[in-house]
């Protein structure tokens, strides 16, 4: 996948709105592979939507969105799981762990299906964002912080063009911000990929392409 694009792309329930003023929202927007993008976005003004519309989890939107020249409204299920293990990462805001099971049994349930890290790589993962003690304690036992790295780690162990990042830094001090953000550059650029960060404020320091707000 070389591109995502959004073609007069509106959430459902924005579409009452007199008028939207928004980078993204009802525009013609191309994001590239290679790129790194920034999505500043005020709360409410769909944000999560976005990535969750990207990934497949919602359609309720207008407009299109299509990977390459494909209309993502046509992709079959088979294709679907192909795109989410090959091509898209996502690091929802809401995380999405198994609180029950470990920080490293969380990783293995996504590394498991990619074979893309091996377990050295995975365990320098942890140690490199300082939570290597915190491997085999139960994700429900760690602080959201802490959790918020095990997914972010999570997302780095699967083959990418797009990586996506919803406000992946909301609970993470400077310094594990910069430790994150020298990651993302040094896996995005091993893949070539094209990394996509939202933020209501408080974001990671990137060397960002594009600055859209939403």
């Amino acid at each position: 996948m070389n591109q995502i694009h959004l073609k007069q792309t509106l959430p459902q329930v924005f579409a009452d709105r007199d008028s939207v003023t928004s980078d993204v929202w009802h525009q013609d927007l191309n994001l590239r592979k290679g790129e790194i993008y920034l999505v500043e976005a005020a709360s409410g003004t769909g944000k999560s939507s976005l990535c969750s519309y990207i990934y497949g989890y919602r359609d309720d939107y207008q407009g299109i969105i299509n990977f390459d020249d494909t209309n993502i409204r046509r992709l079959t299920v088979a294709r679907w799981v192909e795109v989410r293990r090959r091509s898209l990462s996502m690091l929802f805001q809401d995380l999405r762990v198994f609180p029950e099971l470990t920080a490293l049994e969380n990783i293995r349930l996504k590394n498991n299906l990619t074979g893309f890290k091996k377990k050295k790589e995975v365990l320098a993962l942890f140690e490199q964002l300082g939570i290597a003690d915190k491997a085999h304690v139960k994700v429900g036992k760690l602080s959201f912080g802490q959790q918020q790295r095990v997914a972010f780690i999570r997302s780095l162990c699967q083959p990418f063009d797009f990586l996506f990042l919803d406000e992946p830094v909301s609970h993470l001090d400077e310094a594990n911000s910069q430790v994150m953000g020298r990651m993302i550059l040094d896996e995005a650029g091993r893949q070539g990929a094209g990394v996509v960060v939202t933020s209501i404020g408080k974001h990671i320091d990137l060397p960002y392409h594009h600055k859209l707000r939403l």
